[in-house]
């Protein structure tokens, strides 16, 4: 059954975006400098925007032979380039891709594949060696199309594109190897070394497609990663000068390319400290990563990355609640990864060798590549909990220490059915983990999918997945690296990969180690690669039944289809939801989907035309903990919110019921995110709920610093059969460690009844309408609605004194407890009942005029909280 989500609203629509020109309806219209770079691969081509280095194929197939030193044209506005068939033959490509060829017959047959127009419409290209030819292509010209002359450079560099920098009118070029930035004069062909170029050093990569803007900077992109490297202001070097240079943007990987743009259209630019997006990607400040170092923003690649023992939760709704079982199970235990005392993982002889038995088996960590990124260590991080609750039937996982501290990890997970149903860019982006960018990077000549993730901590990760299948009878791996999982092939066991690092260059080399291990263990046979998505969400927020979303199109769609699955709650069925989203062609769209109440979501959007985007949110989870060998659960059952949510308080949303029979304990515990990931709760002053049951309730609050189960922050109530409303001020939550609680890092909250004397009873809890209050939000009525035994203040209000009287069932250690209307706690009594009515005497002292509130806490009864005015 397919229902429609309620109203898709739109927020904002656009911030700011740069212009993709790239529709036009007749033949032979010219580019006329727009604001895009062209990226040639082979014969497709790829508009780039290089502020955001997204990309999406403009057309495939513009040549039938492979197209290369393409160059823009500002004398006629058009795309040249040269191309491989038919030999000595050059094309020019305009706006509507539509090609018009020319024969050179001066040309020799070999590749060229370095080429561009200066203003006067000179094609300079060339191929391999210090050779190079001049083409007139001025159509004012007389020689227009025609051959001018053979030149040579007066040094041979080996480059592999070039291009004229409108400032100077000089060609400018990055050598392969060296990083060494040229500039030659058109005129003399003398060639003028500038020195390496600093962002680059120590880097050897191939430099296949550059650009210019109309300021005179140098735009570089690297084949293998697909980074855009700016150099600034070209035109004022010297080979003494101090080069300014920086990461700008992560584009797409190539081969067999070139690239072109109009040289004096601008770039936008990011200004790094004005709190504004200025260059359209939806990146701000510090988040962009042409800030990367600049006016106060730290250096992109230097930020520790998540261990592989964080790793490996699954990116679907089936084992939501085992996976929040097993992070329970390390927050009750204490459990926290320990990097310096892990095992070391070092390299033995075999390393790089097969060491598969007949049966094709080997050891997971044979995969694990060593000594690939210059690490000082790599460690043993090995998430095992996840055997047995994943899909996964072996798990094996390193973190690469640098400087002690953690600059890469790679989680190994064997499955026998199927892929392994998890990759890291699924889930994190509607928990506040941001997708910045997604492209290609190349390994093998094979184009797999990398993405640049944002985590939830504000590291930044660059993250690729593959997954190794054997084929051929067992003879060899075919790898597939998917961004949708259900393109992965069924009912197949794989070996399945996850990278990552806060380094492209150390997640290139890492992945190629990667290949490379495993060709040694079978010959890879084939790969099966998908393109990454155009139009895709990059981050989002459930909250009170809304999802934001914002949502980048880089191939500019006019609207995407929205598909998913929704539980309401986690003893909810899936209900399947359709609709369509308007993102009216816009770069940047802020988008509200009314979702209602829910629990958990898997969606997909895609354009129809590319590969869709899929993610999948769940809330923070109920579960219960019935681990004591005597607790029989009899009900479980989570419903929806019965009134309407307060955005003003932090709300834990869905009500649970959980009855069980036990002579031990029973515990419900709601984890606040998915992962127990901590929240700064110290803007709230109480907890706020309904609840009714048997007995005696604990209320546990989790912090992630406290290491001891048993100092964890708590307070109790007593429950009757009738639904009563608490308020529990964080003054009243207490820890064996005497210290105040300071809720800065609260994970989960724990319900628990014990059974108090040891023999098997029965105990049940309802809760409702869970929430944590700000200061000045407790509510008279609410407080005073408590159910309980009666007490009273004589006098009423009270200038000096007052008794607080009340009736005791027993003898018993009681506190009177008095709370501000902020719900600080601003006196605490202790008293000893007895059978019968009982006065506490309560002095005013330096308690300022207003409305108090004074409770008796008591281990066995409840009792009524009564409001005392002070004059």
């Amino acid at each position: 059954m397919t229902t429609k989500l309620p109203t898709l609203k739109n927020k904002i629509v656009v911030l700011t975006a740069l212009l993709f020109s790239l529709i036009s309806s007749s033949q032979n219209t010219p580019f006329n400098c727009d604001y895009s770079a062209y990226l040639f691969q082979y014969n497709d081509v790829y508009a780039i925007d290089l502020a955001s280095g997204n990309s999406f194929l403009a057309v495939e197939d513009v040549t039938p032979g492979n197209i290369n030193a393409a160059a823009y044209n500002p004398a006629d506005g058009y795309i040249w380039g040269y191309v491989s068939t038919p030999a000595q033959t050059i094309v020019r490509i305009g706006k509507d891709f539509k090609t018009t060829s020319f024969n050179i017959p001066e040309f020799d047959t070999k590749n060229k594949y370095i080429g561009d127009v200066n203003p006067d419409g000179i094609y300079f290209l060339k191929g391999g060696g210090s050779t190079y030819y001049k083409v007139d292509l001025n159509p004012e010209s007389d020689n227009y199309s025609k051959y001018l002359s053979t030149e040579t450079l007066s040094q041979n560099i080996s480059i592999h594109d070039w291009a004229f920098n409108a400032v100077d009118g000089n060609l400018y070029a990055l050598e392969k190897g060296t990083n060494i930035l040229y500039r030659i004069d058109p005129v003399t062909s003398a060639v003028q070394s500038l020195g390496e170029v600093p962002i680059l050093a120590g880097l050897n990569y191939t430099y296949g497609a550059v650009y210019f803007d109309a300021d005179g900077r140098f735009y570089v992109s690297a084949n293998q990663t697909g980074t855009i490297y700016v150099i600034q202001s070209v035109q004022n070097l010297t080979s003494e000068s101090t080069m300014d240079s920086n990461l700008f943007a992560f584009g797409p990987s190539s081969a067999s390319n070139d690239g072109a743009r109009c040289p004096t259209a601008p770039v936008a630019q990011e200004i790094c400290d004005n709190g504004i997006d200025d260059d359209g990607d939806g990146l701000i400040d510090c988040e962009d990563p042409s800030c990367s170092g600049y006016t106060g923003c730290p250096v992109l690649q230097v930020s520790s990355t998540s261990s592989g023992n964080d790793g490996g939760l699954e990116s679907n709704n089936r084992l939501s609640q085992q996976i929040s079982k097993r992070n329970f199970n390390r927050a009750k235990s204490s459990y926290k990864f320990n990097q310096t005392s892990a095992k070391r993982l070092t390299k033995s002889k075999n390393y790089g060798r097969s060491t598969a038995t007949k049966n094709g088996s080997f050891q997971l960590s044979d995969l694990m590549p060593l000594e690939a990124i210059n690490e000082d260590s790599v460690i043993e991080s090995s998430p095992t909990d996840l055997i047995g609750i994943t899909n996964a039937t072996e798990v094996y996982s390193v973190d690469y220490i640098r400087n002690n501290e953690s600059v890469a990890s790679i989680l190994l997970l064997k499955t026998e059915d199927g892929v392994y149903e998890h990759t890291k860019y699924i889930c994190d982006r509607l928990l506040g983990a941001q997708l910045i960018s997604v492209s290609t990077i190349e390994i093998n000549e094979q184009q797999f999918i990398k993405s640049l993730i944002r985590t939830l901590e504000g590291t930044v990760e660059f993250v690729l997945s593959l997954s190794a299948k054997s084929i051929n009878n067992n003879q060899n791996f075919g790898i597939e690296s998917h961004w949708n999982l259900d393109k992965y092939e069924d009912n197949v066991g794989f070996y399945n990969f996850q990278i990552w690092s806060n380094s492209l260059d150390d997640l290139l080399k890492l992945g190629e180690e990667v290949v490379s291990l495993l060709e040694v263990q079978k010959p890879i046979d084939s790969y099966n690669n998908s393109t990454p998505p155009t139009v895709f969400v990059r981050t989002g927020h459930y909250s009170n039944g809304r999802l934001n979303l914002q949502i980048v199109n880089t191939n500019r769609s006019e609207g995407v289809v929205f598909d998913g699955g929704v539980r309401s709650t986690e003893t909810h069925d899936v209900e399947y939801v359709s609709t369509n989203i308007d993102l009216s062609g816009d770069y940047i769209s802020n988008i509200e989907v009314d979702a209602g109440s829910l629990f958990d979501i898997g969606f997909r959007i895609g354009d129809g035309i590319q590969t869709p985007d899929d993610l999948f949110m769940s809330d923070g989870p109920w579960g219960y903990d019935d681990a004591a060998t005597s607790t029989e659960v009899t009900e479980y059952t989570v419903a929806t919110n019965t009134e309407d949510l307060n955005d003003e308080d932090f709300n834990i949303e869905r009500n649970i019921t959980l009855k069980a029979n036990t002579s031990e304990y029973i515990a419900a515990y709601r984890a606040l995110t998915p992962k127990f990931n901590p929240i700064d709760l110290s803007s709230y002053n109480s907890f706020k709920f309904e609840a009714k049951g048997t007995g005696t309730l604990i209320v546990r609050l989790v912090k992630e610093s406290v290491d001891n189960w048993e100092t964890q922050y708590k307070a109790s109530v007593n429950l009757t059969n009738t639904m009563s409303s608490f308020i529990l001020p964080f003054a009243e939550f207490e820890s064996t460690n005497g210290e105040p609680l300071n809720a800065n890092d609260v994970t989960s909250i724990v319900f628990t009844m014990l059974a108090e004397n040891g023999e098997t009873v029965s105990k049940e809890m309802t809760l409702e309408q869970l929430r944590f209050a700000k200061a000045g939000t407790l509510s008279v009525s609410t407080i005073s609605e408590e159910d309980g035994l009666a007490t009273m203040a004589t006098p009423n209000p009270m200038t000096s004194k007052t008794s607080i009287q009340f009736t005791a069932n027993q003898a018993e250690d009681v506190e009177l407890l008095v709370y501000n209307q902020l719900g600080s706690l601003v006196n605490k009594i202790a008293f000893s009942t007895t059978p019968g009515v009982n006065e506490i005497e309560l002095n005013r002292g330096d308690l300022s005029s207003g409305i108090y509130f004074c409770k008796i806490k008591s281990s066995v009864s409840l009792y009524k909280t009564t409001k005392l005015l002070l004059e």
